[in-house]
């Protein structure tokens, strides 16, 4: 290993000594400890938000249930023409093995120096196949069931082309320069297998911006996720993992992602006064407590009336129509990052959600969810869905293997 590959990233050990357990990542009970290699003795030791490590191999990719980051970027690219299977493996691997090195702290071979002097900082890369995929590569006889296109909705104002893609790529990190590095590294390395089909680059809150770990909010301020499974929960890998007997059998100990780029309408929502963006919502604005009482943890209690004998939680607002009670029980893992893309030529902010949400199978998750939203969320007169995207996300890669590898290889 050449000194700028060996995390220069100095004293590594003495850092990730004094944070302890609180500075690894989910799942990484080693995580810098495992990337200690230092140089010298010379210079700063890294903080433990730069120090931090994420695992690239496992049964699950990365980036799914690993802690949101601060910095994300997601990118959809079409296989170029003439590229096959063959050479859709030969980028899987060629990707596979950046990516690993990459969240490793490593620098490659041909590295443009823009990541210089920083750690890993909670890297990941998530890699997602899209429909048209199969066809390109003469395995629609692989393709799942479940990867049908999604269904359109009433309200969508959906862009095609910056929807779709044959492949997908989730990157995010808590530096903005390793999140940015690690995406131009990959497309410069599929250049001439994969035509980038649109890019968008989203943030969440800095790990320590706040002085204790909290639920994100977003760009409307509110608490955004209480409601998240867990991976805790008994059900949990039954809600987002495909089973390892599961149809088809390449993609077991995956996921499938919906993307949504949804625009929220700020100016309108901001003139609205803090009683109608609660009811709206169903839940308080400061501390995201449902407005049947407690704190952000406490159940919403759907049945609960007034004193005239009307809902507390009216029946459009987003928390009712959102539940799994009024759903049949589904659920997704939502993990996704806010936008800004500047102002309109109106002066309205083009800023909300990058959306995305992981389920074992969006028919029965994503799709019922989003048509009760299409009959009558109150939450749907301030945004608007403007891109859409569904892929299927094979399971972690061996070492010495590759994302997507069962199936490529099959």
């Amino acid at each position: 290993m050449n000194e700028q590959r060996a995390i220069s990233r100095r004293r590594l050990l003495t850092s990730a000594g004094a944070t302890g357990a609180a500075g690894l990542a989910l799942g990484t009970p080693t995580g810098a400890l495992a990337h200690a290699a230092a140089t010298d003795d010379d210079g700063p030791a890294l903080t433990a938000l730069g120090s931090t490590a994420v695992p690239f191999h496992g049964t699950h990719q990365p980036g799914i249930t690993t802690p949101m980051q601060a910095h994300g970027h997601l990118a959809a690219f079409d296989l170029a023409p003439g590229a096959g299977r063959r050479e859709a493996a030969a980028l899987m691997r060629r990707w596979s093995t950046l990516a690993a090195e990459l969240m490793a702290g490593g620098t490659p071979e041909t590295d443009t120096g823009v990541a210089r002097d920083a750690g890993p900082a909670s890297l990941t890369v998530t890699f997602g196949f899209g429909h048209h995929f199969f066809e390109a590569t003469g395995l629609t006889d692989a393709r799942p069931e479940a990867l049908d296109p999604l269904p359109l909705f009433s309200a969508d104002e959906l862009d095609p082309e910056r929807s779709d893609g044959d492949l997908w790529i989730q990157v995010g990190a808590d530096d903005g320069l390793v999140a940015f590095h690690a995406l131009r590294t990959l497309q410069r390395a599929g250049a001439e297998t994969a035509v980038v089909r649109w890019h968008m680059k989203g943030f969440n809150r800095s790990p320590g911006a706040t002085s204790r770990p909290m639920t994100t909010r977003n760009l409307m301020g509110q608490v955004d996720g209480t409601n998240n499974p867990k991976p805790s929960d008994d059900d949990f890998d039954q809600r987002v993992w495909v089973p390892s007997d599961g149809d088809p059998a390449w993609l077991a100990g995956g996921s499938y992602v919906v993307f949504r780029r949804i625009r929220m309408l700020l100016d309108a929502w901001e003139t609205e006064s803090l009683d109608e963006q609660e009811r709206v919502i169903g839940r308080r604005k400061g501390n995201g407590a449902p407005l049947t009482g407690g704190d952000e943890t406490t159940a919403v209690d759907l049945d609960a009336v007034d004193a005239d004998g009307g809902a507390v939680i009216a029946a459009d607002a987003h928390v009712r129509v959102t539940a799994p009670e009024t759903n049949g029980g589904a659920a997704m893992l939502r993990r996704p990052f806010s936008y800004h893309d500047g102002f309109r030529a109106d002066g309205a902010p083009d800023a909300g959600l990058l959306f995305l949400c992981w389920q074992a199978d969006p028919r029965r998750a994503f799709v019922p969810v989003q048509r009760k939203l299409d009959r009558g969320d109150a939450l749907s007169e301030y945004i608007r869905h403007e891109a859409s995207a569904l892929f299927a996300v094979p399971g972690g890669a061996a070492e010495g293997g590759y994302v997507g590898q069962a199936l490529l290889e099959a």
